[in-house]
């Protein structure tokens, strides 16, 4: 299964934050899984591949977007400082 995700924002700065704030989890991810975060531009993509289970594959969806919210709630709130 594979799946790409396309978040765009405002400016390249922003998107970069984002990406930088999901990238960690580039690196903790099971043997048939791969979760690749890059920055083109104003747009973060992300790029999902499993060889597994549909649940799975739906949880790393759902926690790559969850941790993306709490990047853009982060940054909204240090905005307002």
């Amino acid at each position: 299964m594979e799946a790409e995700i396309v978040v765009e924002y405002d400016g390249a700065k922003i998107a970069q934050a984002v990406a930088e704030a999901v990238s960690p989890d580039n690196f903790k991810t099971p043997r048939n899984l791969s979760v690749k975060t890059t920055v083109e531009g104003k747009k973060v993509i992300t790029r999902i591949e499993h060889y597994g289970k549909l649940p799975t594959f739906i949880a790393t969806i759902d926690d790559l977007l969850f941790s993306v919210c709490t990047a853009e709630n982060t940054l909204q709130t240090t905005k307002k400082l």
